[in-house]
C-alpha cells in the first residue's frame, strides 16, 4: 500500500519555544552515573534529577548550508540517495544489525570521508535505531546530553583500534553522530534540536559515568541549562538528508585552534505544534571514529 505523505502545512516550522529536559548539577564529589541496563540491587538506573525549561529553538530550514562541523559542531548532508538497506530485496529495511552494518556502514564512512575535509579513516562503533512503538527497546530520548567526552572519546579509540591507537592519537580524531529519520514522510512529531557548541560554557556540561553490563565504563555528558545557549532543528526532515553531530573533535582543545571542539549537545523535543495524530518519529544513528589530517 502506497503512503502519502503529509502535506507540508501539517509539518511544524519555524522558530518554536519548548520544553527542554536538562539535568541538576550533582552535589560537589558526587559522581553522576547512568547503567545501560538493570542497574544493580539498590541503586537508580541514573542519579541525576531532571531539571526542565522552556527554551526558544531556532529552525535552521532554509539555511542548511550555513553550518559546518569546525564552527558549528553540526552540519547537514541533502540529496542522498536511497540506502541499499531500505531498497526491497536488498536489506532488511533497518530491522537487523547485521544487514544494516553490511549495507549502511559503507554508506556512513563514505559520506564521513566525502563530507569531513582532510578525513583519511572512519571506524564505526555502533548504531541506535529508535522506534515510535511505546513498547520498542529504543525510544526517542528527550533529555539534552552529548554522546561522548574528551575522556571516552580516547577511551574509544584505544578499545577498537589497538595497535594503531597512539599513532592515531597524535593526530586528529573526532567522533560523529550521523542521524536520519525512518519515516517515509517529513518529521513531525519529537524532532531533533541541538545547541551550538560556541554557546556552551565548561560548567554546563556534566561528565555522566555510562555503565555497561559487561564492566566497561564509558563516559557521556548530562547538560545543565544556561539561558545563554542556542537551541535550533531542522524542520520536516526526509530520509535524504543526514545530521552529522560532532561528539568530540582533538582538534579543538588545542588554543586559538578555531574550530568548534565537538561536543554538540542534542535532545528529542516534544513541539507543542505537532497535530496529536501526527506519525511518530523513528530514526537511526551511527556513531563513528573519524581521523585525519
Amino acid at each position: 500500500m502506497a503512503i502519502t505523505a503529509a502535506p507540508s502545512s501539517t509539518v511544524p516550522r519555524g522558530p518554536v519555544t519548548a520544553k527542554i529536559n536538562f539535568n541538576a548539577r550533582p552535589a560537589p564529589g558526587v559522581v553522576a552515573f547512568n547503567y545501560v541496563d538493570k542497574p544493580p540491587a539498590g541503586l537508580p538506573q541514573r542519579n541525576l534529577a531532571i531539571d526542565t525549561h522552556e527554551v526558544t529553538i531556532i529552525d535552521v530550514r532554509g539555511r542548511e548550508s550555513e553550518y559546518s562541523l569546525d564552527r558549528d559542531a553540526f552540519q547537514i548532508v541533502q540529496g542522498l540517495p536511497p540506502s541499499a538497506e531500505e531498497i526491497p530485496g536488498s536489506g532488511s529495511g533497518f530491522t537487523d544489525d547485521a544487514s544494516i552494518a553490511k549495507n549502511y556502514y559503507p554508506e556512513v564512512e563514505k559520506l564521513l570521508l566525502d563530507t569531513i575535509p582532510g578525513s583519511n579513516r572512519v571506524f564505526i562503533f555502533d548504531h541506535t535505531i529508535r522506534r515510535a512503538d511505546p513498547d520498542a527497546p529504543r525510544r526517542a530520548v528527550l533529555l539534552a546530553h552529548i554522546d561522548q567526552t574528551p575522556f571516552s572519546a580516547e577511551k574509544r579509540v584505544r578499545r577498537h583500534l589497538g595497535d594503531d591507537a597512539e599513532k592515531l592519537l597524535r593526530g586528529r580524531y573526532r567522533i560523529v553522530n550521523v542521524w536520519r529519520t525512518l519515516n517515509k514522510n517529513p518529521v513531525e512529531a519529537n524532532p531533533l534540536a541541538f545547541a551550538s557548541s560556541s554557546t556552551l560554557s565548561d560548567d554546563d556540561v556534566i561528565p555522566v559515568e555510562h555503565r555497561y553490563p559487561e564492566g566497561y565504563v564509558g563516559q557521556t555528558a548530562a547538560i545543565a541549562y544556561n539561558p545563554n545557549q542556542k537551541w535550533h532543528y531542522l524542520s520536516g526532515m526526509t530520509g535524504d538528508e543526514r545530521l552529522l553531530l560532532e561528539c568530540f573533535d582533538s582538534e579543538g582543545t588545542k588554543e586559538n585552534s578555531g574550530v568548534a571542539g565537538g561536543r554538540l549537545p542534542h535532545t528529542a523535543f516534544e513541539d507543542p505544534r505537532t497535530r496529536p495524530d501526527a506519525e511518530g518519529r523513528e530514526s537511526i544513528e551511527v556513531r563513528a571514529l573519524v581521523f585525519g589530517p
